[in-house]
């Protein structure tokens, strides 16, 4: 049932990120520094390795960014208190900006939430500026407690998310679209 719940991610699965215990790197960006938790690994995202972060025995991320800066998917990290106010918000938000397909992961934390807004082939540049929008218009709404995938404020090495537990709710945009 994960496989299928996942499917519309199209997670980056040439390689992965496995959460240590140590810092893995240090990384300077923007004047500010950074420290890497996450050492990546140059293997295929296998079901094994999956299931063991499933079981909760590792922690596994993915890239958002692919080799050819690409994205696919702009990602909304949501870490407040009202998940149900929140998904109420964004898909509204979403649904009058034009995104049809969207859906809502738990997290490792109960109430927080992985938002995938299933854009498609999609330029960096033109994934931060989308980003930048959709969470300026939630702001506008909500107290601003999330952050949005992929970020220019971070090394592309950050844009990196654990992979999700549970679908919590998702958004298939045909029935309600030809309304519009």
């Amino acid at each position: 049932m994960y496989k299928m719940d996942t499917a519309l991610i199209k997670m980056i699965t040439d390689h992965y990120w496995i959460k240590r215990d140590k810092i893995v790197t240090k990384r300077s960006h923007n004047g500010r520094l950074f420290f890497d938790k996450f050492e990546r690994i140059d293997e295929p995202l296998s079901s094994a390795i999956i299931k063991k972060h499933l079981n909760k025995e590792i922690t596994v991320a993915h890239s958002l960014i692919n080799r050819f800066d690409k994205v696919e998917n702009i990602v909304i990290d949501y870490n407040g208190r009202n998940t149900e106010r929140f998904w109420h918000r964004a898909q509204l938000l979403l649904r009058e900006e034009g995104f049809i397909n969207f859906t809502a992961y738990e997290s490792k934390t109960p109430g927080h939430l992985h938002l995938y807004i299933h854009k498609g082939h999609t330029t960096l540049n033109e994934a931060y500026q989308i980003g930048k929008m959709i969470s300026a218009k939630l702001a506008q709404k909500m107290p601003r407690e999330w952050k949005v995938f992929p970020s220019s404020d971070i090394p592309k090495e950050f844009n990196i998310l654990v992979l999700p537990y549970k679908l919590y709710k998702k958004e298939r945009g045909a029935s309600w679209s030809k309304h519009m």
